[in-house]
């Protein structure tokens, strides 16, 4: 497939942080979507969840499969672009690295126990994991990838005035322009994230029973794709006319970025992927009735999921415990495996939040439990 004069290219690829000999058999970007398949990381997400805890269901998506379906999406939309592929799918499989367990009411248990030192954000602690806390290489922390990757991962949702600490803290030794938008490639993995999460959701949530199909109706996207199922698959079970549904609401998505896109590439014409850096909006979008027909898919998803009775009593336990294990490690870090112990010095003070933080943020939603059984449960051996 010939590439668009605005995609990612070999021949100007920016290379690593650290030399390493190019692939003969491989494209950088390839090499970076194997690193972090193979990575520790990328393993965790099967345990961790994304609204529901790991325990509730083996049906409800993880991050891990939920990471999959980001990369299939973004995939094709590369593909039907012209562009990389597999930039893109490197980029669909790392975007979630840096999840700690239980979603997002972990993120705001650690936001909150970090708030005084510059807090916690989800997409900082990704690059963290890939340039710092994956140990697989002998010459280098993290997985070194390209800075193409490093890029993508940084601003995927767009240029960034006013960088979370870490990613400030990154820049400053290795440039990633965060002024700008991202490539097209990393547009593609950002939107295809939100395809994924929100059509997904819709199936997890009736899967739940946390809503009925008739309670979707409404819905001006999901009403029509129901009408399409219910037209195609005359007397189906519920589960398929779900499926059916999703798959169209999936497909309507896809379609209505690759129109949309067409027409922001024809009117900018960017000659190169400088171009699409530079530009004053993102390239790859929804068009405006897809952005509200999204929104309100997103609406109804926090009203009547996120913030349903049942979810929010597990994201209540799920905060209380990640803030007492971070509480109790961040002030006695004597209580640590020897190895992080090393890394995180006395406790009571900012190198051992920092240190805590990594370490919480690296556990599955089981391990999570499980370690804050061993702290607090009297009858358990450390």
């Amino acid at each position: 497939m010939s590439l668009a004069p605005h995609a990612v290219r070999v021949e100007t690829a920016r290379g690593r942080y650290h030399p390493e000999p190019e692939s003969s058999s491989r494209s950088p970007w390839q090499r970076d979507r194997d690193r972090i398949i193979h990575s520790s990381a990328f393993r965790k997400l099967q345990y961790k969840t994304q609204v529901f805890v790991n325990h509730e269901g083996d049906f409800y998506r993880t991050r891990l499969t939920h990471s999959i379906e980001v990369a299939q999406i973004a995939r094709s939309l590369a593909r039907a672009l012209h562009l990389d592929e597999d930039l893109t799918e490197a980029l669909a499989l790392a975007h979630d690295l840096g999840h700690p367990p239980f979603g997002h009411a972990g993120e705001e248990a650690l936001n909150i126990a970090m708030r005084p030192y510059g807090g916690f954000d989800h997409n900082a602690q990704s690059l963290r994991v890939v340039t710092v806390l994956e140990n697989r290489y002998a010459s280098f922390d993290g997985l070194n990838l390209t800075w193409e990757t490093l890029e993508g991962l940084a601003k995927h949702n767009g240029p960034l005035p006013k960088p979370p600490a870490y990613i400030a803290e990154y820049d400053g030794r290795h440039r990633l322009e965060l002024g700008t938008h991202a490539s097209a490639e990393a547009q593609v993995a950002a939107l295809s994230d939100d395809i994924a999460y929100h059509s997904h959701d819709l199936d997890d949530g009736l899967r739940a029973h946390l809503f009925t199909i008739e309670d979707l109706r409404h819905l001006p996207l999901v009403r029509d794709a129901l009408a399409e199922a219910a037209r195609a698959s005359l007397d189906v079970p519920p589960a398929r006319l779900r499926h059916e549904m999703i798959r169209r609401v999936i497909d309507a998505m896809i379609n209505d970025v690759i129109a949309e896109t067409g027409r922001r590439i024809a009117k900018l014409e960017p000659a190169d992927v400088q171009a699409i850096r530079r530009a004053k909006k993102p390239v790859v979008a929804f068009s405006l009735p897809m952005a509200e027909a999204n929104r309100a898919i997103k609406d109804f998803l926090v009203s009547r999921m996120y913030r349903h009775w049942r979810v929010n009593r597990m994201t209540q336990k799920a905060r209380v415990l990640l803030e007492e294990v971070f509480r109790l490690l961040a002030r006695d870090t004597s209580l640590l495996r020897e190895d992080w112990r090393a890394r995180a010095g006395e406790g009571g003070t900012p190198r051992a939040a920092h240190v805590v933080c990594d370490y919480i943020a690296g556990m599955t939603d089981r391990y999570a439990v499980d370690e804050h059984r061993r702290l607090t449960d009297i009858t358990i051996a450390g």
